[in-house]
């Protein structure tokens, strides 16, 4: 028998020029803030048509490198942590949905992350942030009966304490992680009536925050994620 053949396949015309584009951002040509050249120059560079100009600034846009605006020209967009996270938040929470197991990893993920967030919070908290994250707390205590008002200060609340290390890649990964968690905590938390326990968990936490003890900081988060670690499920 001979050698198995290789097909090759031909890409698309919008692939090559989404791939020419991507290198004008990636080498610098194209900074943060410039706009992008206009479809009638890129038809010309390239030499194609309008409709490969147009799916390739399609996919750089889903990507988060282009933002498009009707009437104006393409910017290209600063990338962030932030914005990184968002283009994977619905295929993650697909993967959630279809995987218990998954569901589990990311809890496991979230609690190893959060102890870290709080020796490191525990570490550098200031009196502002000391009472920044108090605010927190009453505002939440402030919603017990309203579902959204409670979780949406409960997420403040943890990501608030990634924002102590300065590290914005941490934040992102709090905000991250918690909009994913969120779909399945929502309900499960307001309907086992744990709304007061959280509140008295957050404020051990903060306590330990204050007097900057990173040892009792971590341990006083575990205890809550882990009590709180089975309000999340399918």
């Amino acid at each position: 028998m001979g050698e198995p053949v290789e097909q090759i396949v031909r890409r698309k015309l919008s692939d090559e020029v989404f791939d020419r584009l991507e290198r004008l951002i990636t080498s610098g040509e194209l900074k943060p803030g410039d706009e992008m050249p206009s479809e009638r120059v890129l038809m010309e560079r390239f030499g194609v048509g309008r409709p490969a100009i147009r799916e390739a600034m399609q996919a750089l846009a889903k990507m988060g490198l282009v933002n498009i605006s009707h009437g104006e020209r393409a910017k290209v967009l600063q990338l962030t942590a932030k914005s990184i996270f968002r283009q994977v938040d619905l295929t993650a929470k697909i993967m959630l949905s279809q995987s218990s197991d998954s569901l589990e990893q990311l809890k496991s993920a979230r609690i190893f992350f959060e102890r870290g967030m709080a020796r490191e919070a525990a570490l550098r908290a200031t009196r502002k942030d000391v009472d920044e994250l108090h605010e927190i707390i009453e505002r939440q205590r402030a919603s017990l009966g309203d579902a959204d008002g409670f979780i949406s200060a409960d997420m403040q609340f943890h990501t608030r304490i990634a924002q102590i290390s300065g590290n914005p890649i941490f934040t992102a990964v709090s905000e991250a992680m918690l909009a994913w968690l969120k779909t399945y905590h929502t309900d499960m938390l307001i309907w086992t009536g744990k709304e007061k326990l959280t509140l008295v968990e957050h404020e051990e936490i903060l306590a330990c925050l204050a007097e900057n003890d990173a040892d009792e900081a971590e341990q006083a988060m575990l205890k809550h994620l882990e009590r709180s670690r089975s309000l999340y499920s399918k």
